[in-house]
């Protein structure tokens, strides 16, 4: 399988990740507002299966390196597929509450408040994972999560200002943002701690990045089965959708979405395998990245804050820098100082892989 040894390819592979998950919500965008979220997001996730599962028998099954995915799958221990299953669930309710808020409040509010909280939520679960005693600057972490803290609040309030907005329709779009954010914060660990330490000595039970991910795919389908169908009964904005409302889609509509999907998770698997030379938190803080990108497309290609009165595009100003301050502070806070993180516990108990290098 295709591994990452290098760690400035794995930096580069994490800025495709920032890109990739800061653009994929053009294709809703393009799809055009007649085309109910609900319906978009089927397609999206057919795209990210599609991706997963291509990469799983190509990237993550030929090479000399490692082991092919069928291989790793059966291998792995019920408790690592299921956290990555888990990962699946939790990401799929909360990207389904963000691409709503997109469709509500737009991508340059939407990714600032919920990826935004995303991050804050992610840095604080994933802090003391790997080491009860974790390396890095506390006092740098601390002021970067201030720091996004501020560029929240101040795209809050530059939303807040755009003429005609319905007073209740607004808060429904921030509430929803938020609601993403707190759920997006947990996702990535639950997927992260089933990959073996080094994937130039795979350990049985746990997984590869491509079997992560395709599990990880998995429960982002299964849950969406249930999670999709009840908002399309159910929508926070309008009236009810059905699958006859799907068939009636154009090709275009639906190429758009599975290309969304396609988008996304060539950023999550490129990212879970750079996780293994960055560390997960390098990885995971460099990809969050992807709300400037996606803020930029929001207000200087959509232009959603063009009707905005005076002095908005100041807050927005200040949101920018804020957001880009706080992530380099964060990014740098999480950088080990002079020793690679211990394995986690579970790491500990795993069985021994049989190279050449062991001797009992």
């Amino acid at each position: 399988m295709f591994v990452v040894s290098d760690y400035p390819l794995a930096v580069v592979l994490c800025v495709v990740t920032m890109l990739c998950w800061g653009s994929w919500a053009n294709t809703q965008k393009a799809a055009g507002k007649g085309w109910r979220f609900e319906l978009f997001y089927w397609d999206y996730v057919f795209g990210v299966v599609i991706l997963a599962t291509i990469s799983a028998f190509t990237l993550g099954s030929h090479g000399s390196t490692g082991r092919s995915f069928l291989a790793d799958a059966k291998l792995a221990h019920f408790e690592m597929i299921l956290s990555a299953l888990a990962g699946g669930v939790v990401f799929n309710l909360a990207n389904i509450l963000l691409v709503a808020a997109i469709s509500i409040a737009g991508m340059s509010v939407a990714f600032p408040v919920g990826i935004g909280l995303a991050l804050i939520v992610g840095v604080g679960v994933n802090y003391d994972w790997q080491d009860p005693d974790p390396a890095g600057n506390l006092a740098l972490l601390v002021t970067g999560v201030v720091l996004v803290t501020g560029a929240i609040v101040c795209n809050a309030v530059a939303y807040r200002r755009l003429p005609g907005q319905d007073r209740g329709l607004s808060t429904k779009g921030l509430v929803l943002s938020v609601c993403c954010g707190v759920l997006m914060g947990f996702f990535y660990l639950l997927v992260a701690r089933t990959l073996f330490n080094d994937p130039l000595r795979p350990q049985d039970g746990f997984l590869s990045p491509y079997t992560a991910v395709y599990f990880f795919a998995l429960g982002i389908l299964a849950s969406n089965l249930i999670f999709n169908r009840v908002i399309m009964a159910k929508p926070f904005v309008g009236e009810p959708v059905t699958w006859n409302d799907y068939r009636k889609g154009t090709v275009w509509q639906h190429v758009l979405g599975v290309l969304g999907g396609v988008i996304w998770c060539v950023g999550m698997t490129l990212n879970i395998v750079a996780s293994t030379e960055a560390t997960p938190a390098i990885s995971y803080g460099l990809g969050q990245g992807a709300t400037m990108v996606a803020a930029i497309w929001g207000v200087f290609v959509w232009r959603e804050f063009r009707d905005a009165p005076r002095g908005t595009n100041r807050l927005l100003g200040l949101m920018f820098l804020l957001y880009l301050a706080g992530l380099g502070l964060i990014i740098a806070a999480r950088i080990p100082e002079a020793k690679k993180p211990p394995q986690p516990a579970a790491e500990l108990t795993a069985t021994p892989p049989a190279t050449p290098w062991y001797h009992g």
